[in-house]
């Protein structure tokens, strides 16, 4: 995408396990994180306002997502019932779009050095 892109970083508190890892794995076994989250969105500035949104506007949006999750034990959520960083990534994704946000990226991070990056499906797909 050419253009400006602008992000946010955004967060909730939840726990997860990951059903599918072998025997042993310590992601098993229940525990909790501290997720970050970017929501990067692009598009052409506003030629009065000289920026591609109001931050405000992106926090407004993210707000649902944000109350889906924060708190929760992700594995009940509809659709995270296997909620790795990825599976996490793509379903902030398909809620933010679906709100009409102009969403380029989403980097989730589960702690402060390990985390994904996702930009969206296949170009097929879109």
């Amino acid at each position: 995408m050419s253009g400006h892109r602008v992000f946010r970083e955004l967060g909730f508190e939840a726990a997860h396990r990951l059903p599918y890892v072998p025997e042993g794995h310590k992601c098993a076994r229940l525990h909790g994180h501290s997720f970050r989250v970017e929501v990067h969105v692009g598009g052409p500035l506003d030629p009065g306002l000289g920026w591609v949104m109001d931050f405000a506007d992106l926090k407004e949006a993210w707000q649902p997502v944000h109350d889906a999750l924060d708190h929760r034990y992700l594995n009940d959520v509809e659709g995270l019932e296997n909620p790795t960083s990825e599976n996490l990534a793509s379903w902030i994704w398909e809620r933010l779009v679906a709100g009409g946000l102009p969403v380029s990226r989403i980097v989730v991070r589960e702690t402060c050095t390990s985390g994904c990056v996702y930009e969206g499906p296949p170009s097929s797909a879109r």
